[in-house]
């Protein structure tokens, strides 16, 4: 999925948590257009109430290929407003343009790169709650969270090194520090932290 529509999604997360039922046809759209795994409708339909299940779906979605926001658009046929709403944001969004993609002092050619451990370690000493933001924005769920948290329940910093390396091995080469760096600019890091690590 395009940087931009999952940003769509992130910014209009509670008010999607708030207006759509997915339990219906929603979800039986993104399975028959092949988005969702049968495994991805069970996950989403053991969630307890409506909003958790809407919760699960959007950190299921980034992960689920380039067409993945229009296909969701297509489904949301019971709620109109919902996709005029995501249509207007996202119009929004590619208005906003690229600008502020660049980061000063940094090559396109560092930018390309995987984090190593030791930068992935420093950025985690400089991280605080929204550590857990920026890696939904970069693809992980909450029960990738969940996991970090009970494999490490007295080091916050190892929680969120762990994280980045999850998602790290999950995405490949495409887990690259521009990727990153677009992510802790969503989760409104300073920019002195991204240099920082990068040194």
């Amino acid at each position: 999925m395009d940087v931009r529509d999952k940003q769509v999604l992130r910014s209009l997360r509670l008010e999607l948590c708030a207006e759509l039922l997915v339990e219906g046809l929603i979800i039986q759209y993104l399975y028959q257009e092949g988005i969702l795994t049968e495994n991805h409708v069970q996950e989403i339909r053991s969630q307890v109430t409506n909003s958790r299940k809407t919760m699960m779906l959007l950190d299921i979605l980034p992960t689920r290929g380039p067409k993945a926001f229009e296909t969701f658009l297509e489904s949301l046929q019971e709620f109109p407003w919902v996709r005029d709403k995501l249509e207007a944001k996202r119009n929004e969004v590619l208005v906003a343009g690229p600008a502020g993609d660049e980061i000063p002092g940094i090559s396109q050619c560092i930018l390309k790169n995987l984090p190593t451990d030791q930068q992935l370690s420093k950025l985690a000493r400089r991280l605080g709650p929204e550590w857990e933001h920026i890696v939904l924005y970069l693809g992980l769920t909450y029960n990738d969270i969940y996991y970090c948290k009970a494999n490490h329940p007295y080091s916050v910093q190892s929680q969120i090194v762990s994280a980045f390396i999850s998602w790290r091995q999950r995405f490949g080469n495409r887990a690259t520090i521009e990727s990153l760096c677009a992510g802790l600019k969503i989760g409104e890091v300073d920019s002195s932290v991204i240099q920082e690590m990068i040194q």
